[in-house]
């Protein structure tokens, strides 16, 4: 079981799982969750309509974890969990764990053994880079210490202070 840190696009990752910080319509986005739907292609939206038709018609809830096809992507799946917005007034981590745990337990449920995340709920939902890298981290360690397919777990990260941040908060 590993752990890397990595600065780069995580629509590039040859892995099994791209983990996407998407929204809770599930229908695209900004920040990653577009970057994800526009170089994945026509396909995860084509997936992502008819799990709204279905299931999830009121949207994916925050901390939950869901899985479509990667379309164009080079990975095998898009895992889609919806990351919590900051809150100064009311302690939202356990959402923020719930996030890398349920996404770690829906790749594992595919069979992979390969998941990129990125840096969830640091971009417009405003989550400290120092904080969320923390939680993120821990979450990860303890999920790959159970039993789990999961053999790799790389955290692929916009621009060098993330990646700085990220990288020292590694175990």
């Amino acid at each position: 079981m590993a752990i890397e840190i990595v600065e780069g696009d995580i629509t590039a990752q040859q892995v099994d799982v791209i983990v996407n910080a998407a929204n809770s319509s599930l229908l695209g986005g900004g920040g990653v969750d577009g970057a994800i739907h526009r170089r994945g292609g026509p396909e995860i939206l084509a997936e992502c309509r008819k799990l709204r038709a279905g299931h999830y018609s009121r949207g994916l809830r925050v901390g939950q974890a869901v899985a479509t096809t990667a379309g164009r992507l080079p990975a095998r799946w898009v895992v889609h969990t919806v990351g919590p917005v900051w809150s100064a007034t009311e302690d939202r981590s356990s959402l923020l764990a719930d996030c890398h745990r349920n996404s770690l337990r829906v790749a594992a449920s595919l069979g992979a053994s390969t998941v990129a995340f990125p840096a969830i709920s640091t971009g417009i939902y405003r989550w400290p880079l120092e904080s969320a890298a923390e939680i993120a981290l821990s979450t990860v360690t303890e999920e790959l210490a159970s039993d789990t397919s999961v053999t790799l777990v790389r955290f692929v990260l916009f621009g060098q202070a993330a990646y700085d941040i990220f990288r020292s908060r590694l175990p």
